[in-house]
């Protein structure tokens, strides 16, 4: 008989739906932290300090492991540590996880470049971004309006700073919906469509999967899919296809 463990997942409120519906599903016992989604706009150390608070404040004797619904998200991730193993699927942003795995979107990546992708967490979630004002966007000023480029930098300088900085969704050509079959949101699927159009964009509805996020909660950690950092151990990024990698608190490769 299969020992049941109990699991304590950290994750991006964009899986909201999917993770509660694998959550269901699950044969082991798992507790969830869902983390804004603003996380990913405000830059990789702050995201990575915001996560790694949320991993310290986890009790460690109530729980035999860390599941990390993350990819590595600019980064987002590295450095990662706990007294607890933390398991990590091997993906570059959470579309591998919605799409259930990471040669699929890559291939879906390659046949249709300057996509931009909606779920139904996108579509929820997306006052999340900018509500405190510290995201990247705003940061940088890429949120700004003409006049207030005009009180800072006058007119001439105004006109350029929006032609440069204004539409930062320029290279998109194309809108993806990612349905994960968790559901029947064909309201959502018009609101994205309609977006697209707005934006002279193609549109698309695209299979996913929950899959991926299925074998993370089940403990069914293929080397393939996920990487496994043992306690105290930490997250680093790769820069190669299989994306992380574990180090010691030296920074000495694991794995």
């Amino acid at each position: 008989m299969n020992t049941i463990k109990r699991y304590r997942v950290i994750a991006c409120e964009i899986m909201f739906r999917e993770i509660s519906f694998c959550a269901a599903k699950c044969k082991n016992i798992v507790d969830i932290t869902f983390m804004s989604k603003g996380l990913h706009d405000i830059g990789q150390i702050k995201m990575s300090e915001a996560l790694q608070q949320a991993i310290d404040e986890i009790n460690s004797s109530e729980y035999d492991a860390i599941l990390l619904a993350y990819g590595l998200c600019n980064n987002g991730i590295t450095g990662l540590k706990s007294s607890l193993p933390i398991v990590v699927p091997r993906a570059h942003d959470c579309i591998t996880l919605l799409m259930g795995s990471r040669d699929r979107y890559q291939e879906y990546f390659n046949n249709n470049p300057g996509t931009y992708f909606k779920s139904t967490g996108w579509v929820e979630r997306e006052k999340s971004i900018g509500a405190n004002g510290q995201n990247m966007m705003n940061q940088l000023g890429m949120n700004n309006t003409y006049q207030e480029y005009v009180e800072l930098y006058g007119e001439e300088n105004a006109l350029y700073l929006m032609e440069t900085l204004g539409d930062w969704t320029s290279h998109y050509k194309k809108m993806a919906y990612i349905d994960t079959q968790v559901g029947d949101f064909s309201h959502y699927k018009q609101i994205s469509k309609s977006q697209a159009a707005e934006k002279g964009w193609d549109y698309e509805e695209v299979e996913g999967s929950t899959s991926l996020l299925m074998k993370l909660l089940d403990g069914e950690w293929g080397e393939e899919d996920f990487l496994f950092v043992p306690a105290l151990h930490q997250i680093e990024a790769t820069h190669r296809s299989d994306i992380i990698k574990v180090i010691d608190h030296e920074g000495k490769l694991i794995k």
